[in-house]
């Protein structure tokens, strides 16, 4: 397990102008952006221990971030 943020900066770097962009234009991806940071932070206030919490709720954490990338990713890539 990292104990790195997963910002998402860092995961779409060639994405970080379109995101920006996004983040004002389209409210929807502004909610799925604040909604990415929210629980990013809560896994890595989970695994850092800062905010421990059981294995099982770290773990629905990381699966919710990842459908939550997931569908960032699939807006950005849209043509």
């Amino acid at each position: 397990m990292s104990h790195t943020p997963h910002e998402l900066a860092e995961e779409f770097p060639t994405h970080v102008e379109k995101m920006h962009t996004l983040k004002l234009e389209d409210a929807h991806f502004a909610k799925l952006f604040d909604e990415y940071h929210e629980v990013n932070r809560a896994v890595h206030l989970a695994e850092t221990d800062l905010k421990p919490t059981d294995d099982a709720h770290e773990t629905e954490l990381r699966k919710q971030r990842a459908r939550l990338k997931d569908k960032i990713y699939a807006i950005l890539t849209d043509a």
